[in-house]
């Protein structure tokens, strides 16, 4: 394993979507990019389901934990049993809006206590060996972010983050709910680039309303002769994971063919099986994060429509990914024909 910071290209943390089944599905699209689990909270990790909350298959590396809470002692607490598990990277989490989060005193709210989230940092660097990074936004609520955030970047900096990750919009705490605040409140990319101006030794990635590969690549070019280290796409990578095959080769410079979305999909069957092997286990548990894999091939609606509503019936297995992987293949072999 070797450390992950910069994070030239990373796959956000998100709740209920990026999890162990996601991060493989996209291990074998992109060996580069780094993947985020979902954030899981610091108490849970002490006294939960470690193997549950923690477990991941060696295949996904480079892996970074994200971390929710704001004990300094049971973030190092957690921290401990992380490195434990074998993750490359911790990164504590400040920049969900959730009123969940927001009654944990975790997330965005923390943005308003610089100085807790400094001794946050502190304890975890000095329980582990691995690298501790912070995500969070430009601001919250009503507080200029020209303020808040440079204020809570020379914090967390001095504490020794080794990375951060800006959300390049401010989150508004009450009144909007966390899928507003995805969309809502204006981008500032240039306060992200400011920061990285005022803090060039600190690598700094910026997230937020990144769609695509060539935006991506416009934000990792110079601008005015600041240069991030890094971009994090969320939902586009989720939403059309097949953009992520071109991650190695474009954002990484490797002289590398994309992998083919077919093969991607069989490299994927023995992983299904050991899955389906489980007690318990559901197919549509996998195949749901694969959804948008074919998107914009012929044949991708009727992928979706089979994995959608075969891979919920009980006892569903292979079978059914084989189906709608030759409802993909049909049309190709079709015009290959003709």
């Amino acid at each position: 394993m070797s450390p992950v910071s910069p994070l030239r290209f990373s796959v956000a943390p998100m709740m209920d979507w990026t999890d162990r089944h996601c991060r493989f599905f996209h291990r074998l699209l992109t060996r580069r990019a780094a993947l985020f689990t979902e954030m899981v909270t610091a108490p849970a990790v002490i006294h939960g389901d470690r193997d549950r909350l923690l477990g991941f298959s060696p295949e996904e590396h480079p892996v970074v934990c994200q971390l929710g809470g704001s004990d300094p002692r049971q973030l190092a607490e957690a921290a401990r049993i992380v490195e434990g598990f074998g993750y490359d990277q911790i990164d504590l989490n400040c920049g969900c809006p959730s009123d969940r989060v927001q009654s944990g005193r975790f997330g965005a709210c923390l943005m308003a206590e610089p100085d807790l989230v400094a001794e946050c940092v502190d304890a975890m660097r000095g329980a582990v060996s691995l690298p501790v990074s912070v995500k969070c936004r430009i601001g919250i609520d009503d507080a200029e972010p020209t303020v808040m955030l440079p204020g809570f970047v020379e914090k967390v900096a001095a504490a020794g983050v080794a990375s951060l990750t800006i959300h390049a919009r401010k989150a508004w705490l009450q009144g909007l709910s966390p899928k507003e605040n995805r969309s809502v409140p204006p981008l500032d990319y240039d306060l992200v680039f400011a920061i990285k101006a005022a803090h060039p030794t600190l690598p700094i990635a910026l997230n937020g309303g990144i769609g695509d590969l060539d935006r991506a690549e416009a934000l990792l070019a110079p601008r005015d002769g600041v240069r991030l280290d890094g971009v994090m796409l969320g939902r586009a990578a989720y939403d059309t994971p097949a953009l992520l095959a071109a991650v190695d080769r474009r954002i990484f410079g490797e002289a590398v063919a994309d992998p083919d979305p077919f093969e991607v999909v069989e490299r994927m069957e023995p992983y299904v099986a050991a899955h389906l092997a489980e007690p318990g286990a559901k197919l549509g548990q996998v195949t749901r994060h694969m959804l948008g894999l074919f998107a914009g091939r012929p044949g991708a609606r009727t992928w979706r429509r089979i994995l959608t509503v075969k891979s919920i019936e009980s006892g569903a297995g292979l079978e059914v990914l084989r189906e709608a992987l030759d409802a993909v293949r049909r049309p190709v072999a079709e015009r290959a024909a003709s």
